[in-house]
């Protein structure tokens, strides 16, 4: 995964070249060049990519990895401070516990909405049961809830049902 300083490096030199195409399409209209009008559309993307490399230098797209964790899928996300996700029925209490902090560190986003004062965003993991031919039942194995403003949670609740 890219570092910071890499992308910053990469924003100094997509800012070089954007400043170069800028050269060459003023060049290209003073000189009534026909490839000006090309250069204007490069200079323009190469500004567009050079604003990009510089927020991802800010603040890089990290993915922390929970060690027991298992794959889990998102069944139902408000955009604010409810979520739903979907374990495997064959789960253990302690992938189930990495899975629910797993949750909580990929589905965080600074973009939440807490609703009317709620500061805290639960995540409830849920799976489905055969329990006879012809029936099928959800059933809820645990939630975490965590803080929808504080990326570094340590606070988090973890509750195993």
């Amino acid at each position: 995964m890219p570092t910071p300083a890499e992308f910053l490096t990469a924003t100094q030199w997509a800012g070089l070249i954007t400043l170069v195409a800028g050269a060459i399409a003023t060049l290209g209209f003073l000189f009534q060049w026909g490839i000006r009008f090309r250069f204007v559309g490069i200079t323009g993307f190469m500004a567009v990519l050079t604003v990009g490399l510089f927020a991802l230098s800010l603040m890089p797209i990290t993915r922390v990895e929970i060690p027991g964790a298992v794959r889990f899928s998102t069944v139902y996300d408000s955009g604010s401070t409810q979520v739903v996700i979907a374990v495997p029925p064959d789960i253990t209490e302690e992938q189930l516990v990495a899975t629910l902090q797993q949750a909580a560190n990929d589905l965080f986003s600074p973009g939440r909405l807490g609703r009317s004062g709620e500061n805290q965003m639960t995540i409830r993991a849920r799976t489905v049961t055969h329990p006879q031919e012809g029936l099928t039942q959800l059933v809820y194995l645990g939630q975490v809830k965590r803080s929808l403003f504080d990326r570094n949670d340590d606070k988090m609740e973890i509750s195993i049902f």
